[in-house]
């Protein structure tokens, strides 16, 4: 069956909270709840699915026992009505009744592809809506859904997974870990980077980007940062950068960046926040790091971080939208868009391999709207280290500016 084909099925799983968590032992009387819904998944078999309660029609539901026993006749109910400020609404009470209907949750989400059935797994449940990755790793056979054949591998699935799936940050984890994929693009000066991310954002919403989606619940992240970066000037040993950053706490966190040219992928390290006065941030670099550094001029950074959520691979790229002028001649500007791998929300084993290709296909399209915007027209890898140093050969009254 073709994935974009009408006759194409999916269905809400709707379940007691306890054959997720374990927090009772399972029961053969233990209600479930298929709601059929319209395909939610813009490709099977994807990495997530973003369910909304109010963008469903009514929904035909049926309830069974974990047995396979029926509870009730197929009825329909609107989705904005199955849940109730996260918990069932009166028609899923009426249904398999007030006791059982208390804890029931969106267990997964089951669809047809087609190689079969895959499900995914339900890891954040809202009034609003719920997100589900997938957590099935092949398909499971297409027998007739009420069977139940289904449920097993899938509850067995998620136990596999239970500790990255039952707990706050579900599932993120990063590949490349120490190393910096970024690519960026250097903005028409001027650039109002505010009103060009929420453009940016508004068009990610709406599907602009094919497959890719703002990332569930954090979606746009602002920052407003000072920043203290010395240049490591030494050769024989490294060089890069190190770089102070300001706290919202007080205190500063070192980021360390090794490289010799600007480049696509730089090796990154942050350390814990370091409470050090701004005087002693040299002879920390050089007694306690032994680095050869040159002080660079301070600088102001607003940033603001637009975050895109991969559905295929479930891979997060952040977009930042970055305004820097140095604290001593505010009209000594860098304004630039970046693209990042961030992290990767997902228990089925992609790998790294595919991070770079969907990183390039994401370049040619945000290349494409920054242009078709009138705001960059290329791409390059031209760091704050160049800046700051292209600024000093411009203007070299700043040299006795850098405290």
């Amino acid at each position: 069956m073709p994935v974009n084909s009408p006759e194409r099925r999916a269905w809400i799983v709707l379940g007691g909270i306890h054959l997720l968590n374990h927090t009772a032992p399972r029961r053969h009387d233990d209600p479930l709840v298929l709601v059929g819904v319209a395909p939610q998944d813009i490709t099977a078999p994807g990495n997530t699915v973003v369910v909304r309660w109010n963008d469903l029609d009514a929904c035909p539901t049926q309830a069974l026992t974990v047995a396979g026993s029926k509870l009730s006749q197929t009825r329909l109910i609107p989705g904005a009505e199955l849940f109730v400020q996260g918990t069932a609404g009166p028609a899923l009470h009426a249904t398999i009744g007030t006791p059982a209907a208390a804890s029931l949750v969106p267990l997964c989400y089951l669809t047809e592809a087609p190689d079969g059935y895959h499900a995914y797994a339900q890891i954040h449940f809202f009034p609003e809506d719920a997100c589900f990755i997938r957590s099935t790793p092949s398909a499971i056979r297409p027998d007739p859904v009420e069977d139940l054949h289904w449920l097993e591998p899938v509850l067995e699935a998620h136990n596999a997974s239970a500790l990255q799936l039952n707990n706050h940050k579900r599932s993120y984890r990063t590949h490349f870990a120490g190393t910096e994929l970024e690519i960026k693009y250097n903005l028409t000066p001027g650039t109002d980077i505010w009103a060009t991310s929420m453009d940016l954002l508004k068009t990610l919403r709406t599907g602009g980007l094919d497959g890719c989606r703002p990332e569930y619940r954090d979606e746009f992240q602002a920052n407003f940062t000072e920043n203290h970066l010395f240049d490591v000037t030494d050769p024989k040993t490294e060089e890069g950068y190190a770089s102070f950053v300001r706290t919202v706490n007080g205190g500063y966190v070192l980021k360390r960046k090794w490289y010799t040219e600007d480049a696509f992928a730089r090796r990154e390290e942050l350390s814990p926040v370091l409470d050090i006065p701004q005087s002693d941030f040299e002879e920390h670099l050089r007694d306690r790091l032994g680095l050869e550094v040159r002080a660079m001029p301070p600088f102001r950074r607003v940033r603001y971080d637009v975050h895109c959520e991969s559905v295929y691979t479930g891979h997060v790229y952040g977009v930042f939208f970055d305004h820097c002028s140095l604290l001593s001649a505010p009209d000594v500007v860098l304004s630039q868009c970046e693209l990042e791998y961030r992290r990767t929300r997902s228990i089925i084993e992609h790998g790294p391999t595919g991070v770079v290709p969907e990183m390039e296909r994401i370049d040619g399209w945000l290349l494409d709207y920054l242009t078709a915007n009138g705001l960059a027209d290329q791409r390059t890898f031209y760091s704050k280290r160049t800046f700051l140093r292209d600024a000093l050969d411009a203007h070299p009254r700043l040299a006795s500016r850098k405290a």
